[in-house]
């Protein structure tokens, strides 16, 4: 009667602790699966601060070698080639955040993952850069995203489409002067205005401050109005 007793305690102890396992191997396997916010929010930092070292610091000392060398100097295009590597990898991860997360929540990425992406999206190609189009247009509705991301974003694509850019953010280089000059403006006189409604300084402060670049009014005015008029011969 006593060993029968024990017997039944015994197997009671095996199958509570058959269940326990079970419940600390589920949590385990829970706590693996599933990542809290503070988990993501880190690994998004983490990973868009490796993308943006990799991206801009050889673009960077490129440009820097530029200002002395030449843009179409071997120095230069030492770092043109390792950027280029580099971005060939950022823009995979770049799409690879914005399939599974849409446009991150500021909170997960701050200024500077928004200015991450952006970057590498503005360097992609011309199909890549179109198609993530709309979904900048919702994050800035969404104020995920400042508007001079999105702007410049279009103004990019209207260049490589061959039409006038409308906040002028864009520069090209000239091989025929050996000189970096911005591209064509839509109406020069009046591109302080409609950079001020989206909350971007004065033109000619931007490119002095992002490429020592002396803006002259009266001279944009004339390369629009050539730009426009070789244009309109080539579609007639």
């Amino acid at each position: 009667m006593m060993l029968h007793f024990y017997s039944l305690i015994l197997n009671r102890i095996k199958t509570i602790s058959l269940v326990l396992l079970v419940i600390t191997c589920a949590n385990k396997s829970n706590a693996q699966n599933t990542s809290t916010p503070v988990d993501v929010k880190e690994n998004l930092i983490a990973t868009l601060d490796t993308i943006w070292q990799t991206e801009q610091t050889p673009i960077r000392l490129r440009d820097s070698l530029i200002n002395i060398y030449g843009a179409e100097s071997k120095e230069a295009d030492v770092y043109q080639k390792i950027y280029r590597k580099n971005h060939a990898v950022n823009i995979k991860k770049v799409k690879k955040i914005l399939n599974k997360y849409g446009w991150p929540e500021p909170t997960l990425i701050g200024e500077r993952g928004n200015r991450t992406i952006c970057n590498v999206l503005q360097h992609a190609d011309q199909k890549t850069r179109e198609h993530y189009i709309p979904l900048m247009k919702q994050a800035v509705l969404d104020k995920k995203l400042e508007a001079r991301y999105l702007v410049r974003a279009e103004d990019r694509i209207a260049t490589d489409k061959g039409e006038l850019q409308i906040y002028g953010g864009q520069m090209k280089y000239y091989p025929e002067t050996k000189s970096f000059n911005v591209w064509p403006v839509f109406d020069p006189a009046n591109i302080d205005k409609r950079r001020a409604k989206i909350g971007l300084e004065p033109i000619a402060i931007f490119l002095k401050n992002r490429f020592n670049f002396e803006w002259n009014l009266e001279e944009q005015i004339k390369r629009s109005i050539e730009f426009e008029k070789k244009r309109k011969q080539v579609k007639n």
